[in-house]
């Protein structure tokens, strides 16, 4: 008598992955869709020989999306989204390996492996002219409005210009890197009035301005360990006749009559004379005919 014996399988054995921890550092300008980690470092053995299905997910809250799985049977990681290092400089993701797929009612076996990831800062920025005001809401792009000053007209100073909204200064948003900038004129000093100091920005001047026409100038930042990472800023200097007075008013009392009852804006009157307006006015010596 022959009798066959047919052993089944039993599926009494979970997925085993390679390693359950495993640490990898991602530089920040890594382009999106490449491989962060390969399959083969990923996938799982299974004593049972069953067909493994694997998820992703991100433990570190605001990190989500960036990384995800080639497919539910391809455990390979790459990158979906751009990183940016101010937005988070690490996260850790835990990869799941289960032997039913999700939402089967039969018995499933589950293994999982910690993904730790470390953003490493690229030199991605250019330097930004302060102040600046963000123009988007992940803080990634800064613009600065232009400075001003004023020279007098045939006087040559000395110290630094005074200008506005504040000295020419520029920072590197790599902020972790904070690589040295300098500073240089690039146009509109065609006569070489003006010079900038490459460590301090401050604007100095070289010789008298003669002529009453404004200077735009263009002041480029530029970082020492990269030419190509720079930034532009424009310098308006305005030149005026000296001011050796102060204004004045011309009378130092001004007397005038309103009437009860007038509506807002209505003209206050002089006082005595209530057919002209009252007329508030001051005088600068500097300027004799205006």
């Amino acid at each position: 008598l022959e009798i066959l014996v047919t052993i089944l399988n039993m599926n009494d054995n979970s997925p085993v992955f390679k390693q359950t921890n495993l640490t990898k550092v991602v530089p920040e300008d890594t382009k999106v869709n490449a491989t962060i980690v390969a399959r083969e470092d990923l996938s799982a053995s299974d004593a049972d020989l069953d067909i493994i299905f694997y998820e992703l997910t991100t433990i570190v809250a605001g990190t989500d999306g960036y990384f995800a799985i080639k497919g539910v049977n391809n455990p390979e990681i790459y990158l979906q989204k751009t990183l940016d290092y101010e937005k988070f400089n690490s996260t850790t993701l835990v990869l799941y390996a289960r032997d039913r797929p999700v939402g089967s009612t039969d018995t499933t076996n589950t293994a999982t492996t910690t993904i730790n990831i470390f953003i490493e800062e690229v030199d991605t920025k250019p330097p930004w002219f302060q102040p600046c005001t963000f123009i988007n809401t992940d803080k990634s792009i800064c613009i600065s409005s232009p400075y001003t000053g004023r020279v007098n007209i045939s006087e040559m100073s000395t110290e630094p210009l005074i200008l506005e909204p504040g000295p020419i200064y520029a920072i590197d948003p790599d902020y972790t890197l904070n690589e040295k900038i300098v500073y240089s004129i690039v146009g509109g000093d065609t006569d070489k009035v003006f010079s900038v100091d490459a460590d301090t920005g401050n604007l100095t001047m070289n010789k008298l301005a003669t002529s009453p026409d404004s200077y735009l100038l263009q002041i480029m930042a530029t970082q020492v360990n990269n030419i190509q990472k720079y930034s532009i800023a424009s310098v308006e200097i305005k030149v005026i006749n000296k001011s050796n007075h102060a204004p004045y008013f011309e009378s130092r009392i001004y007397n005038g009559t309103v009437f009860v009852g007038l509506a807002p804006r209505s003209f206050v009157f002089q006082a005595g004379n209530l057919s002209s307006p009252l007329m508030i006015t001051a005088a600068d010596d500097d300027f004799p005919n205006v």
